[in-house]
C-alpha cells in the first residue's frame, strides 16, 4: 500500500490514470476504502488522479490533535512534494473545498486551476452546517434532518415516498463518533472544520476558480457559494439541480466542473 509522510503525517495515497495532474480533496469523514466513490465517474478518465485519506481518516495516520485547517492544507502541500508534482488541478468537495481554500491561499503556486464544490468560506462569508452538533444524535431520529440537509426538499413525506434512496444516502451519512481509538480523527477534523474561516483572505487566491453548488443545499447554502464566487478574484459560479450532492444529481455537475479543470470553454446548459 502506497503511504507517504507528508508534514510529519502517515498518509495514504493511491494514484491513477493518465492525463493532466488533478489532486482531489474528499468530504468529512471520507475513506477510500468505502465504495463507491465519487471519482469513480467516467468524467475523470483523461485525468491522473491523486486521491488520499486526509490527517486522522481511513488509513492515514492519527497524530495527536488538535487539527487545525491550516493543518490540512500544509498536508496536501506536502503530500504533493511526496509523490514530485509541482502543482495540479484542484477539486475540493465540501470540506475539501475547505482544504483547497487554505492549500490555494498558503501555497499559491502549487494550484493551477480549482474547483470549490459545496463548501464555504466560513466567517462573514457564512459557515457550513455545524455537523459536530450532530454526533452525538441517535441517527434513527435526526434521519430527516440530516437528509434535508444533504437537500432542503426532502421533507418527511418525500422520504416516505423514496426508501429506497433514503436508505443508500443514509448509509453513507456518517460522520463518526463511535466509541474507540477509531473515532479520534473524525472527531479532530469535525473540531477543525468548526474553525475554518478564510473569508477575509480569499482575494489571495489568484489561479483560474469555479466555484459549484446546489441550489438546495442545506449544509452550504447558496448564499455560501455566491460569497466565494465574490471574493475570488475572477472566480465562475455554476449552480445545478440538487442539494450537497448535486454531482450525483445533476449529470452536468461533473463534466461542467472537469472541463473547467481542463479549461474548456464552458458549454451552454439547458434549464
Amino acid at each position: 500500500m502506497p503511504f507517504v509522510l507528508a508534514n510529519g503525517v502517515e498518509l495514504y495515497y493511491e494514484l491513477h490514470g493518465a492525463g493532466e495532474r488533478m489532486l482531489f480533496i474528499s468530504g468529512t469523514g471520507q475513506d477510500l476504502r468505502r465504495q463507491p466513490r465519487l471519482t469513480d465517474n467516467p468524467s475523470f478518465d483523461s485525468f491522473e488522479l491523486l486521491l488520499y485519506d486526509q490527517r486522522g481518516l481511513g488509513q492515514s495516520g492519527v497524530p495527536a490533535g488538535p487539527y487545525t485547517m491550516a493543518d490540512y492544507g500544509n498536508d496536501a502541500a506536502a503530500l504533493l512534494d511526496a509523490v514530485g508534482w509541482d502543482d495540479a488541478l484542484v477539486l475540493g468537495v465540501s470540506f475539501g473545498g475547505m482544504v483547497a481554500q487554505e492549500l490555494a491561499i498558503r501555497h499559491p503556486a502549487r494550484v493551477r486551476r480549482l474547483v470549490l464544490a459545496c463548501t464555504s468560506s466560513g466567517g462573514r462569508g457564512g459557515s457550513s452546517y455545524p455537523l459536530h452538533e450532530l454526533v452525538d444524535q441517535d441517527p434513527s431520529q435526526g434521519l430527516v434532518q440530516r437528509l434535508q440537509l444533504l437537500d432542503t426538499r426532502w421533507d418527511a413525506a418525500w422520504q416516505e415516498a423514496n426508501p429506497d434512496m433514503v436508505r443508500m444516502i443514509s448509509e453513507g451519512f456518517q460522520l463518526g463518533g463511535a466509541e474507540g481509538r477509531a473515532a479520534d480523527g473524525p472527531l479532530l477534523q469535525l473540531e477543525a472544520r468548526r474553525h475554518h474561516d478564510t473569508a477575509d483572505r480569499l482575494g489571495q487566491i489568484r489561479c483560474p476558480t469555479l466555484v459549484a453548488g446546489g441550489r438546495y443545499d442545506g449544509i452550504a447554502p447558496l448564499a455560501n457559494a455566491e460569497f466565494l464566487a465574490r471574493s475570488i478574484p475572477g472566480a465562475r459560479l455554476e449552480l445545478f439541480d440538487g442539494g450537497h450532492i448535486f454531482f450525483l444529481q445533476d449529470a452536468g455537475a461533473f463534466p461542467t466542473m472537469l472541463r473547467f479543470l481542463r479549461a474548456e470553454p464552458a458549454k451552454a446548459r439547458s434549464g
